[in-house]
């Protein structure tokens, strides 16, 4: 079945099933302009022209004990990352108000390591307590690593909505890319979240060295846990990893990606995240065209997103409107 009649089932409320998703790894049977404007009648039909922004403050770095193939922040890679302790209370505050100021969304706290133990975390619920009293109109989110059910409870208690964790990749990669976690593990940490009456962002990366099958089957992943968000970075391989020399994808393999993740998941926010300077400007424009409709903006962990003031431009000039901050929960 062809990616528009495909298209005109999701529409009409019958989802891909599984064998139909993976049957797009196939791409002798259709073309790439068939696959990109199945997505885009998807995302027409279930998304408004409002854009949903984020923005993180890198709030613990470094020196984390994982083996993650790709991150800049593992101990046991050489790669000059900054490390530093949790961050002050002062200086989250002023990145919330600045990014408030710029009508940003939401706003979220993220930490390098496994955890946030005890006392971190009572320090960071803190932190968001003054953030919610402070910035009142700004939706809180938290990455903080397989932090426990009771943590994530004190979180929403202190005011965070959203919790993300990502599942990175395809279950069938995933293995060769790290092995002092599993994703059995993320997907407990998801579970009791959402228990603890958060809403979920889960994505990941692509340009791993994984398969276009591969990544269909990661939507398919990220489809069974339903988040509300699916942040899409594309590798920045970072020297001293041991993804340092990853060749880099074609945009037409970042747009086929942004399209089957769409087709998966067709009411998902899906948001640029890492990555974006490996995007042509061109690329990036046919993505918000085709599937994405949110973006973490400005600096991001360990590389330099895009400008604040330019991401808006060029989502405006898309034709989207930028959805004022809002609580949610």
């Amino acid at each position: 079945m062809s990616p528009l009649h495909l298209a005109d089932r999701i529409i009409s409320g019958t989802p891909l099933s599984d064998a139909e998703a993976m049957a797009l790894a196939d791409t002798s049977a259709y073309t790439l302009e068939e696959l990109f404007e199945a997505a885009r009648r998807v995302t027409d039909h279930f998304h408004t022209r409002e854009f949903d922004t984020c923005s993180i403050i890198n709030a613990r770095s470094g020196r984390c004990g994982e083996d993650c193939k790709w991150c800049a922040q593992a101990a046991r890679y050489a790669t000059g990352a900054a490390e530093y302790p949790l961050v002050d209370r002062e200086t989250c505050l002023e990145m919330c108000r600045y990014n408030a100021a710029k009508g940003i969304g939401r706003f979220s706290l993220v930490t390098s390591g496994r955890l946030a133990g005890p006392k971190a975390m009572e320090t960071i619920c803190g932190y968001y307590r003054d953030l919610a009293a402070e910035c009142p109109g700004m939706g809180l989110c938290a990455s903080l690593g397989l932090v426990s059910p009771e943590a994530l409870e004190a979180l929403r208690a202190a005011g965070v909505e959203r919790y993300h964790c990502n599942m990175e990749t395809a279950p069938s990669h995933f293995p060769t890319l790290c092995t002092t976690h599993t994703q059995a593990e993320k997907l407990a940490t998801i579970e009791a979240a959402r228990r603890a009456g958060l809403k979920i962002c889960s994505g990941g990366i692509i340009g791993m060295g994984e398969t276009f099958a591969q990544r269909i089957e990661f939507a398919l992943l990220l489809r069974s846990i339903d988040p509300v968000s699916i942040p899409l970075n594309v590798l920045q391989p970072i020297p001293g990893t041991p993804l340092g020399d990853q060749p880099p994808l074609s945009d037409d393999e970042i747009l086929a990606a942004v399209a089957v993740m769409r087709l998966v998941n067709p009411r998902a926010s899906i948001r640029f995240a890492g990555g974006r300077a490996r995007i042509s400007p061109e690329a990036q424009r046919r993505a918000l065209a085709i599937g994405v409709n949110g973006a973490i903006m400005g600096d991001l962990l360990t590389t330099v997103g895009a400008m604040i003031d330019e991401d808006l431009d060029m989502i405006r000039k898309c034709g989207y409107t930028i959805a004022k901050p809002h609580k949610e929960l």
